[in-house]
């Protein structure tokens, strides 16, 4: 990596910025300490506007996927951005207002659909309160008349007529009162109650203490025609929310160009952003930045296209950012190492190694002919027929190449949609004389499930591989930043021991003198390492004791080994679950119906299994990497090389590097 000096004049500042955008090879400087005699523009007022334009389109493209869903095919993820002309930016950019304005009705309409639905529930809360007083045929807030006292409210329990007239007699025996009840349930009894005028205060002191509370917001409409208000309240509402509803439907069409408005303004806030970064003078500006390597030959050619233009290279040093650079066969997989963290510039980039192993266990543990078949074939055909972007294409890659080894294991273990070449060939020529894959096939095969042990042991067997492979690349760096105690003694001494005891379980195998060259393998390491371990503990006696303590690690390596038997359990669900829908797709014979339904237990049972265990070996796999590998070796916390270019989410222009 180098770190790259960027001079040119201040009228050429927009075109090549524009260039250097197009180009994606220069990751600017940020939070560099601004140079003597330079000045800064203050551009968060600008990128503050953008980035509220970008949302607004964001917020617009949600309410229209809400009311006017985008129709998408199944596979419409696998495509690419549009490819538009660089020309075109400027039609969009001249758009933008007018795209801005249907955003935001679009916004205001939405608003107004929340209002409503607000108005919507206050209704249906007053209907709900309405309900218990539909009888009344007075308005709930009737006044006293000039010698009547009237009393509307509700009691807190069930009341009947006889049970409410003992109550109110024994509880004020000289209240004179006439009342109706016009509603009653376990916890409410609602109420009309006359008294004579005089006796008010004694009335509801009497209905006090039964907690007589009056209704929720009175009103002079007797409660059947406030109903009716209401409802009818509810319809008009209603007929505005529909009309609002399609109001924001008739702009669906308008989709397009708010998404390219979205990703325009994006573009100029990031544009913005570099302006920012830039040291100026009134006439010249300064750029720093980074860039790869073998790209400072292509930089110094987008540089040419402005004459005023100046670039110098320099050695990045250690605070450089990382890219990662790899052949077509680990490429797909730099996304889970990037995934996990980018490498500092203390590690080796694992993407090489990883790959390997990670399409190897995948294959593994998907383990079957057909269902690797099926990946390489879908994967090629998303790349072919949608041309995605680079991300997207090294992601159906890494599946191709996962596939690949899937094939590569169904064929070991003699799975082809589980046991469906046994079943068909039982199915077709009646001949029960052949009861398993092994038999049928032409090749050697192994059995998941009666091989289970032999499997198991070859699972534990590739996990040692794979830890070793880990603890080398640690021997690797110890080396490269020569430190060779550490190389020798922490990860060396540790290797030999466990290829001391992989040598002695093949011993147990084969025979005794190999056993005891394992056995002598294993027990010079652990000596190593007890007289080695503990160098920096202080005294003879803790430096002892720190190495024999240091043995208990053995522990952590056996546990990461049983880890590996993962590559036998996901092999073996994947292997039955296949077996059993070809089963159960059997069940119903060789007539017209058995036929049918054959086909459609067929076809869903084996989709359920690949969706299931393709996951499944796609977690697992990347948990091995991860938690078994990389921590032998791996640090990461690097800064990953993020160039100055065209972030789109929707469109790319033609001709740019922004792939």
């Amino acid at each position: 990596m180098k770190s790259v000096r960027i001079i040119a004049l201040r009228k050429d500042r927009k075109r090549l910025l524009e260039h250097l955008q197009d180009s994606a090879l220069v990751m600017v400087q940020k939070g560099r300490k601004e140079e003597k005699g330079f000045t800064r523009l203050d551009t968060s007022a600008q990128i503050k506007q953008f980035e509220r334009n970008a949302e607004l389109t964001e917020q617009a493209l949600k309410i229209l996927g809400k009311v006017e869903p985008e129709k998408k095919g199944m596979l419409a993820s696998f495509k690419g951005r549009k490819e538009i002309d660089p020309d075109e930016i400027g039609r969009i950019a001249s758009d933008s207002a007018k795209v801005i304005g249907i955003c935001q009705k679009i916004c205001k309409l939405d608003k107004q659909r929340a209002d409503y639905a607000a108005e919507q529930v206050r209704i249906k809360t007053a209907l709900a309160q309405l309900e218990p007083w539909k009888k009344l045929d007075i308005p709930l807030n009737t006044k006293d008349t000039a010698t009547t006292a009237v009393l509307i409210g509700t009691l807190p329990r069930l009341y009947d007529d006889t049970t409410l007239s003992e109550a109110l007699a024994g509880e004020c025996p000289e209240l004179l009162f006439e009342f109706e009840i016009l509603y009653s349930s376990s916890n409410l009894t609602c109420l009309t109650l006359f008294t004579p005028k005089k006796q008010r205060e004694m009335a509801e002191k009497a209905l006090r203490t039964f907690g007589f509370s009056q209704p929720l917001n009175p009103t002079s409409r007797t409660p059947a025609v406030k109903t009716e208000h209401l409802l009818d309240k509810s319809e008009e509402i209603a007929r505005k929310d529909e009309d609002a509803k399609n109001d924001i439907a008739s702009f669906a069409k308008y989709r397009e160009n708010i998404c390219e408005t979205q990703d325009y303004f994006n573009l100029r806030a990031e544009k913005y952003q570099v302006i920012a970064e830039l040291d100026q003078t009134k006439h010249v500006f300064v750029l720093n930045g980074y860039v790869p390597e073998e790209d400072c030959s292509k930089l110094e050619a987008v540089c040419s296209k402005v004459p005023s233009c100046v670039v110098e290279f320099e050695d990045a040093g250690e605070d450089a950012p990382v890219k990662l650079k790899n052949n077509k066969f680990a490429e797909p997989a730099q996304s889970i190492v990037t995934m996990y963290s980018t490498p500092s510039h203390g590690d080796i980039d694992p993407t090489p190694i990883l790959a390997f192993f990670f399409y190897f266990f995948f294959g593994m543990m998907f383990s079957d002919a057909g269902y690797g078949l099926l990946l390489i074939i879908g994967t090629a055909i998303a790349i072919k027929v949608f041309k995605p972007d680079k991300r997207m294409r090294n992601n159906l890659k890494l599946f191709q190449y996962c596939g690949v080894a899937t094939v590569f294991w169904g064929l070991v273990f003699g799975s082809i949609f589980g046991d469906a070449p046994l079943m068909f060939y039982k199915m077709f020529t009646g001949d029960d004389s052949i009861k398993t894959m092994q038999q049928l096939l032409p090749w050697p095969t192994l059995d998941t499930q009666k091989d289970a042990l032999m499997i198991m042991i070859m699972s534990i067997g590739l996990g040692l591989a794979h830890i070793l492979v880990g603890m080398g690349c640690k021997f690797y760096i110890c080396i490269k930043n020569k430190e060779y105690t550490k190389a020798f003694f922490d990860t060396g001494l540790w290797m030999l021991m466990l290829a001391g005891f992989a040598v002695l379980a093949v011993g147990m195998a084969t025979s005794q003198v190999v056993l005891y060259i394992g056995a002598g393998i294993a027990a010079a390491s652990a000596v190593g390492l007890v007289l080695t371990q503990g160098r920096g503990k202080k005294g003879i006696f803790g430096k002892l004791i720190g190495g024999v303590a240091s043995l208990y690690d053995i522990t952590s390596y056996i546990s990461d080994l049983l880890s590996y038997s993962r590559l036998l359990a996901l092999g073996l669900t994947t292997g039955v679950m296949a077996q059993v829908f070809n089963m159960l797709s059997n069940l119903f014979g060789t007539s017209v119906f058995g036929i049918i339904c054959m086909i459609l237990i067929f076809v869903a049972g084996h989709a359920i299994t690949i969706g299931l265990n393709a996951l499944g070996s796609y977690v697992h796999t990347m948990r091995l990497q991860y938690v078994e590998m990389f921590s032998k070796f791996y640090e990461g916390g690097g800064k990953p090389f993020e160039p100055f270019s065209t972030k789109s989410k929707y469109f790319r222009t033609k001709g740019s590097n922004d792939d």
